[in-house]
C-alpha cells in the first residue's frame, strides 16, 4: 500500500481545522454525520462545541453520538440528550443520538475477533462522515483517536458491549476482563465496518490538544500532561493515528513519557496494527506540514 498523506499544522484554531479539511481536497457529499466526543459529565478536557463550530458548519453537518455501555451521564438517550444540551452541543448544532431508536447490524466477514458490528440505527440516514477526533490517552485502549471514534464511538450501547467483550453481549464486569489484544483487534474490526460502509465518503481530523492520559469519557480525568501539538487531517484512519503517536514519541515535552506509558502499557499501537492488516489504511505515511 502506498504512503498515505497526512496534513499537519501546529497552530490550533477553529479556522485551521477547516483549513486542514480543505487540504484533503475532499467534499463530503449529501448528509454529513460529524462524529465528535460529547464529553462525559465532569470531564474538563473534551473539545468544546464552539471550537468545532466552523468545521461542522463548513460541511453542513449533523453532530452524531451514541450512548455508552457504562453507567454515567450518557448511558441512556434521555440522559445523553440532556448532557448534549448542558455541554452546549444542541445550542449550536443539530444533534443526533444515533442509537436512540436501536441499532443496525454491519457484517465484518474478514473480522479478526468480531464478525458483526452493532451501530446506531440512524447511521443509515447519512451519506458521508467526518470523524472529528480529540487525540489523547485512554484507560483501556491506550489512546483515543480516529480508530476509536470509528469503533467504540459509532457503536450503539449494545455494540460497545460486544466490542469490549470480544464478540459477546457480556455484562458490565465482563467488559473489563477480556484479553487486551483481542479487545484492540475487536476495535479494529468494528472500525473497518464503518470504513467499508462509507467507502470514499469519509475523512478524518485529529486535534492534538488537552492531551491527558485519560479519555473524554472519564468524568474524573487527569489534567493534560503535555503541551498541544497541532491538527492533523487525512483520508486514512490508520495513518492519522500512527502519525499522532509518532509526533508524541518525537516530542521533547517533559510530559511525553507519561502519555507514552499509558499508550504502551495498554499496547495501544496494536489497534493500528490490526486495522492496517484489515486493509483499511496504511501505517506508512507522508507528513505534510502546513504553515
Amino acid at each position: 500500500m502506498k504512503k498515505a498523506k497526512v496534513y499537519f499544522i501546529r497552530n490550533i484554531t477553529p479556522e485551521n481545522v477547516v483549513k486542514m479539511y480543505e487540504k484533503l481536497g475532499k467534499n463530503l457529499p449529501g448528509k454529513v454525520a460529524v462524529k465528535v466526543h460529547s464529553g462525559e459529565a465532569g470531564n474538563q478536557n473534551y473539545l468544546r462545541p464552539e471550537f468545532m463550530k466552523p468545521m461542522v458548519e463548513h460541511v453542513h453537518g449533523t453532530v452524531v453520538e451514541c450512548n455508552t455501555a457504562y453507567d454515567g451521564a450518557r448511558d441512556t438517550t434521555e440522559k445523553h440528550t440532556k448532557l448534549m444540551e448542558e455541554h452546549g452541543w444542541s445550542k449550536i448544532f443539530s444533534v443526533d443520538i444515533m442509537d436512540s431508536e436501536g441499532d443496525m447490524e454491519l457484517e465484518i466477514p474478514q473480522g479478526k475477533v468480531i464478525h458483526k458490528n452493532y451501530v446506531g440505527k440512524h447511521l443509515s440516514n447519512y451519506d458521508s462522515m467526518l470523524v472529528l477526533s480529540h487525540f489523547k490517552g485512554h484507560p483501556m485502549g491506550g489512546y483515543g483517536g480516529a480508530l476509536k471514534q470509528l469503533s467504540i464511538g459509532v457503536a450503539s450501547g449494545h455494540g460497545k458491549r460486544v466490542i469490549h467483550c470480544c464478540g459477546k453481549d457480556g455484562s458490565y464486569e465482563e467488559m473489563f476482563h477480556q484479553d487486551q489484544d483481542s479487545f484492540l483487534e475487536a476495535m479494529a474490526d468494528a472500525a473497518s465496518s464503518i470504513v467499508n460502509y462509507f467507502g470514499d465518503n469519509i475523512a478524518y481530523i485529529n486535534v492534538m490538544a488537552n492531551m491527558s492520559v485519560d479519555c473524554d469519557c472519564c468524568n474524573v480525568a487527569e489534567d493534560p500532561c503535555m503541551k498541544d501539538i497541532g491538527i492533523l487531517a487525512s483520508l486514512d484512519p490508520v495513518a492519522i493515528d500512527q502519525a499522532c503517536i509518532d509526533l508524541v514519541t518525537k516530542s521533547d515535552d517533559p510530559g511525553r513519557d507519561h502519555l507514552l506509558e499509558r499508550i504502551n502499557s495498554r499496547h495501544g499501537v496494536h489497534t493500528i496494527e490490526a486495522a492496517s492488516e484489515l486493509g483499511i489504511g496504511s501505517r506508512e505515511y507522508e507528513l505534510i506540514e502546513i504553515q
